[in-house]
């Protein structure tokens, strides 16, 4: 089988904040690839920095160091003007549903909006396109006319993802699209993904706390911690052997359906309160809330390395630690 091609080729990516007279280091020199094709998965605790990474990376904030190459082309140093051919290639979905819809626009309005800046097309090519999209993601051609406030949560998150289908784009970040929704609905739309990753060829980075959804529908999986990434391996490798402390606890706090097998399986608990990231600690970012930490922990910054062909792991101790 021939080896995917990168499609995005993220080099020691940083964004940091001003925050009074201090620095709030949201992202911290992160490098990562994904493949065209593929769907890489992006996990970790709240305010980890998974939004922040995938807004740095459509360049909605701009990087404060780092490189961003896509397709070859570096797109962390363009210029606005010259950023219009990258953003119809690069979409998002957001993660709340209404305060991403305008409230003013009609349905349709909302998903053609950005063929104006993208396609040269009439009124009624635009109303055609619309309608095509909004069937395509399980919505009648009725919807056209309607307003956000009238549709449902899981409605709404399919318009956001007709929306990001409208300029044909290459590459989607999905930035929690579903913690917004009843569960009910969550799977549907998760499929719906799916789907159109198949119908058009799109590669996803998909930002997510829920680890369940992540392993169903992710190639690969990255793991955030204090703006850092801690891991990154492929589905299967991530979910049976984790190597990184933090990648073990977050994987024992998956819910298991199984009551017997809930009682045997130990959980991890992590000890003590997540760094401030205006106050980073010395060494490991982690070190302070590991139950497998030692003394270099706390002075040396370990590196993202190979500790197998295909994972990486940031652990001084990555490949001799078990998971209990």
């Amino acid at each position: 089988m021939a080896e995917k091609q990168p499609l995005v080729q993220v080099e020691n990516l940083s964004k940091h904040f001003i925050v009074g007279k201090s620095v709030l280091r949201a992202v911290d020199n992160v490098s990562l690839t994904i493949c065209r094709g593929e769907t890489l998965g992006l996990v970790g605790e709240s305010g980890c920095g998974k939004t922040t990474f995938g807004r740095t990376l459509l360049q909605l904030y701009r990087p404060t160091s780092g490189t961003i190459i896509f397709d070859g082309k570096n797109v962390s140093g363009m210029k606005r003007r010259e950023l219009v051919s990258f953003k119809k290639d690069a979409q998002i979905i957001f993660q709340d549903p209404y305060a991403s819809l305008d409230p003013r626009m009609t349905i349709g309005d909302i998903v053609a909006e950005g063929l104006n800046v993208h396609f040269s097309l009439s009124g009624e090519e635009k109303r055609q396109k619309a309608a095509a999209l909004l069937q395509k993601v399980g919505l009648g051609e009725d919807y056209i006319s309607r307003y956000a406030h009238e549709l449902s949560g899981g409605q709404r998150q399919r318009v956001g993802i007709a929306r990001a289908l409208a300029v044909e784009p290459r590459f989607i970040v999905c930035d929690e699209p579903i913690s917004a929704l009843d569960v009910s609905i969550q799977a549907q739309v998760i499929n719906l993904l799916i789907q159109l990753q198949r119908d058009f060829s799109l590669t996803y980075l998909f930002i997510s706390h829920d680890l369940s959804m992540v392993r169903y529908i992710s190639d690969r999986i990255g793991v955030m911690y204090l703006g850092s990434l801690m891991e990154l391996a492929d589905n299967e490798t991530l979910y049976s052997d984790p190597v990184h402390p933090y990648t073990q606890a977050l994987l024992s706090a998956i819910p298991v359906a199984d009551p017997d097998l809930g009682t045997v399986r130990q959980r991890i608990k992590l000890e003590g309160e997540i760094p401030s990231p205006i106050n980073m600690p010395s060494g490991c970012k982690f070190h302070q809330r590991c139950r497998c930490a030692q003394e270099i922990c706390s002075r040396e910054l370990p590196e993202l390395r190979e500790v197998a062909p295909g994972h990486m792991a940031a652990c001084h101790f990555a490949g001799e630690l078990s998971r209990t």
